[in-house]
């Protein structure tokens, strides 16, 4: 996992906390089916949640907001 530096910090992978999506990579394949690499991102936002009985801002993905796995704060 390779992470930014940024001025205050490490910027966080796009990875849900909760169920553990990330962006997963697999090959493209035109009609002739030649391979080229290509990438499916997660749909993860960012969003306040309750971890350990405080507020916190991290990434969750849709499905889990969806399906009432997470708890807004």
């Amino acid at each position: 996992m390779t992470h930014v530096k940024r001025k205050e910090g490490f910027y966080m992978s796009r990875k849900c906390v909760v169920t553990g999506r990330q962006t997963r990579t697999g090959n493209k394949r035109s009609h002739a089916m030649n391979a080229t690499k290509r990438k499916w991102k997660s749909n993860v936002q960012k969003v306040r949640i309750m971890v350990d009985g405080k507020p916190k801002r991290v990434y969750v993905s849709a499905r889990a907001l969806k399906s009432g796995k997470v708890e807004r704060a």
